[in-house]
């Protein structure tokens, strides 16, 4: 039976028609479970917490935090912890991201509290010894060297960097060189201490009860308390600037790749919480970016926007639109990549392309209804497809209550997107790519290149060529 104070918060957040629910502890922790059952259980632990919340000195202290997961514990050495994961026969990981740190895994049904006990030790009795932390240095410092020759991981870093002049949402997640060097293991504990309270975590569990999964709480966080250091976490609302960064050229690691140059093109949006959320996640797909150029059989994509580019322009090497969501402001844009001798291009083909989505009819470049159709299609499949998996579900679930404080049923989802028309989503489109995805008055684009800066030409004069910057307009 539960205790009376878990039961009465069991009772205030349960959704009778699904399978999710949601209670909260004593000690402010959170746990949702969606309880549709299978052979494998998948756990959760969230908690705010990232380089969002990081200065200048502890830059990349919340990757650090994630290199040290599943580490000693004040129960169980390192090795030790690694020695009973294996036992366990699932899968585990950890990641550190903007706004979030997470801790995820898969068990089979039978072995879910011991995982559950192995999550719990990992987030709330870490040891941060110092060989360990020294090692998730020099791995940080692995990390940097390898993200400097991966254009694909380098430019959304620096382009956040730049939307958000290396601020908040700008700050970078792997840190810099000079700021892993000085860090240390007592950094670790005081940052541990701050961020990893009881009342900052999300615990979320797919395929199990729900009054198990809070027995489980209860049992090995129940007595967890907030180490009360008088400082408040403070989220400082991300401050949007924009603006231009040119990287030098970077030639590629082996003589038999190909000479490319990059380019990315961002606009701020409302972010994860906004109404524009799925009238862009439509305008992503119709593009094409994120999972529809998967592998999927011959043809898959062959009719979005930016993969007839390819077809059309020999030298562009990629094209792919993006959405970086977050709490409270997001980027939206094109990333393109081409052969060095053809980096004039880029910029005029990227705006044509975003250009021709604000047109109020198809027979200027505008959405026809069969593209539009068949994006809608593609996300609502997607996101069917999606929740088929228990990882997959887990996060969303996770995130969902860590971020908004309550769980949208993909029903509700799926039918969002269904109500889109092609006028919504112009509306946002337009709005987003003219500066005032976020606000009212116009903002600059965020754009961040890799090549010889002189060779892509007055990207400036593209952007207000295409009605791209309003804030040049005149």
């Amino acid at each position: 039976m539960l205790p009376r104070n878990i039961k009465a918060a069991h009772r205030c957040f349960s959704n009778k028609a699904s399978s999710i629910e949601i209670s909260k502890l004593n000690n402010g922790l959170r746990i949702v479970t969606d309880s549709t059952p299978g052979h494998f259980s998948a756990l959760g632990a969230y908690v705010n917490a990232g380089s969002r919340f990081e200065t200048d000195s502890i830059s990349g202290l919340s990757h650090m935090i994630d290199v040290m997961a599943w580490k000693s514990t004040s129960k169980r050495t390192g090795n030790q912890m690694m020695d009973d994961l294996a036992r366990l026969g699932g899968n585990y990981m950890s990641g550190a991201q903007r706004e979030l740190i997470l801790y995820q895994s898969s068990v089979f049904n039978k072995d879910t509290e011991k995982m559950f006990e192995c999550i719990s030790e990992t987030i709330r009795e870490p040891k941060f010894t110092d060989s360990e932390f020294e090692e998730a240095k020099l791995t940080g410092m692995y990390e940097l060297e390898e993200l400097s020759h991966k254009h694909d991981m380098l430019l959304p870093e620096v382009l956040h960097e730049a939307a958000y002049s290396k601020k908040t949402l700008g700050m970078p997640i792997y840190g810099t060189y000079g700021s892993l060097s000085s860090l240390t293991a007592d950094d670790a504990k005081k940052y541990h201490q701050k961020f990893f309270t009881p009342d900052n975590f999300v615990l979320a569990l797919v395929g199990v009860d729900h009054l198990k999964a809070v027995h489980m709480a209860e049992k090995y966080l129940g007595d967890w308390k907030s180490c009360d250091l008088g400082q408040a976490i403070e989220k400082s609302p991300a401050k949007y600037e924009g603006g231009e960064v040119s990287l030098p050229y970077q030639e590629p690691r082996f003589s038999n790749l190909p000479k490319l140059v990059h380019m990315q093109i961002a606009f701020e949006t409302g972010g994860l919480l906004s109404n524009d959320l799925y009238a862009l996640a439509t305008l992503q797909k119709l593009l094409g970016g994120g999972l529809s150029f998967s592998a999927g059989g011959p043809g898959k994509g062959m009719f979005l926007r930016l993969f007839r580019v390819l077809n059309q322009y020999p030298f562009v090497e990629n094209c792919m639109a993006f959405n970086h969501a977050h709490t409270d402001s997001g980027l939206f844009g094109i990333t393109i990549s081409c052969y060095a001798e053809h980096a004039e291009y880029m910029a005029q083909v990227a705006c044509h392309e975003l250009a021709k989505i604000m047109e109020p009819t198809s027979s200027e470049g505008g959405i026809k209804k069969q593209e539009f159709d068949r994006a809608k299609n593609q996300l609502v499949s997607s996101l069917l497809m999606n929740v088929e998996s228990k990882l997959a579900a887990l996060e969303d679930i996770g995130r969902q209550v860590q971020f908004q404080g309550k769980v949208t049923q993909v029903e509700e989802m799926v039918t969002r997107i269904e109500n889109l028309s092609i006028a919504d989503v112009r509306e946002v489109a337009q709005k987003v790519l003219q500066g005032r995805g976020n606000g009212a008055e116009p903002t600059r684009p965020t754009v961040v290149m890799q090549g010889d800066r002189d060779s892509m030409g007055d990207v400036n004069y593209v952007l207000k060529f295409f009605g791209l910057d309003q804030t040049l307009a005149k």
